[in-house]
């Protein structure tokens, strides 16, 4: 993305139908900051919820970008990008490039980048070598990282080395293997008591907002009003300081979704629809027609 003053006005790349390339187009909207999405919670409470999807293209990003508050480029673009059974073979090199092309197709919503299974786990001065790279190489405004009270130390590491962080609490996809599975979290007291303590552990160490993840309602209730950062729910509550979904759950492309997912569209369906049309064309040689064939002048 091209780089601008501190104050200047935000830049995105509009894709040039004709040749297929990006071109710097100024927006009159300053892309929003970490302050910003951090004092929309004030008092303990948010008036305006925060919005969040995922993004993982630059055309996706031109889409969502005036919708949302947050563009989060998660690992979940191993199973919906790339067809990998989980998030764990997700690699830094992979999230680099998506998130370079989402930092490019957007110029309002401020872009987070989920920091991948392996990359910050070892200590802060791995998690600080990875995270740096990510900022740098994609131009993103912050990072997200799994884990709570285990992870304190390295959010503060980062924080205070001007990498702002999201927290991710509640299920963590990452640790899928130790958890047992995908079921909602918190319905022991002593799961109950590790989230509402992982979410104050992360506040503690600096994170800017943390995602509240697959956990029971009364739960996520409560720890949205014990913190003072923004709590983003999924499968969480309505009553949490924003919402993320993964936007290919929330448009319909796959026939199985979690079951907090509600579909908008279903843009699967839309999609074959188109295909077959197309197919069944090509096979009766009724496409192309002289619309879309060059003639002699």
């Amino acid at each position: 993305m091209a780089r601008l003053e501190p104050n200047a006005m935000s830049t995105t790349f509009q894709l040039d139908t004709a040749t297929s390339r990006a071109h710097p187009t100024p927006q009159p909207m300053r892309r929003l900051t970490v302050p910003a999405i951090r004092g929309r919670k004030a008092d303990g409470a948010t008036r305006d919820p925060l919005v969040m999807l995922t993004a993982y293209t630059a055309r996706q990003a031109q889409l969502l970008d005036e919708h949302c508050d947050i563009l989060l480029v998660g690992d979940s673009l191993g199973q919906v990008i790339y067809g990998l059974p989980s998030t764990l073979q997700v690699t830094l090199d992979m999230m680099i490039a998506h998130g370079a092309a989402v930092v490019r197709g957007s110029y309002h919503s401020l872009v987070v980048v989920d920091m991948p299974f392996g990359t910050y786990e070892g200590g802060p001065a791995k998690a600080f070598e990875s995270a740096s790279r990510i900022m740098a190489e994609t131009g993103c405004a912050a990072v997200k990282l799994e884990g709570g009270e285990a992870m304190a130390e390295t959010i503060a590491f980062l924080s205070q080395r001007g990498i702002p962080v999201m927290a991710h609490v509640g299920l963590t996809p990452q640790a899928v293997n130790s958890l047992g599975g995908y079921g909602a979290r918190g319905r022991s007291q002593q799961e109950h008591d590790k989230i509402i303590a992982d979410g104050k552990a992360v506040q503690d160490a600096g994170a800017f907002a943390v995602v509240a993840e697959g956990v029971i309602e009364p739960i996520a209730v409560a720890l949205t009003g014990s913190l003072e950062i923004p709590v983003i729910g999924i499968g969480a509550s309505a009553r949490c300081d924003g919402q993320v979904l993964v936007t290919e759950d929330m448009l319909g492309m796959f026939e199985r979704v979690p079951r907090f997912v509600k579909r908008y569209e279903d843009l699967a369906g839309v999609i074959s629809k188109a295909a077959g049309t197309y197919a069944a064309e090509v096979r009766a040689r009724e496409f192309p027609t002289a619309d879309q064939t060059y003639q002699p002048k």
